[in-house]
């Protein structure tokens, strides 16, 4: 399992900051988020970046226990 770590409206959409979800790529451990926080969440993930380990990612890229997939949504401000 990965560790997902969840930013800003992300964060707001799944009720958490961060969590543990299984899955091979990283596009597996985001449907599997999907899955678990619904379709609002699903909408934040639609606009956001998604980082490993601190590096841009695809959602073919391998992923395992050690990894955290984060995921960063726009952030507006002034």
């Amino acid at each position: 399992m990965s560790r997902i770590l969840l930013l800003g409206p992300a964060r707001e959409a799944a009720g958490v900051r961060d969590d543990h979800i299984e899955g091979a790529t990283v596009g597996e451990v985001l449907r599997g988020a999907v899955d678990r926080y619904g379709s609002t969440f699903e909408e934040v993930l639609k606009v956001s970046k998604i980082w490993v380990n601190g590096e841009p990612s695809s959602r073919e890229q391998a992923v395992g226990p050690q990894d955290e997939v984060a995921v960063l949504p726009p952030v507006s401000g002034g």
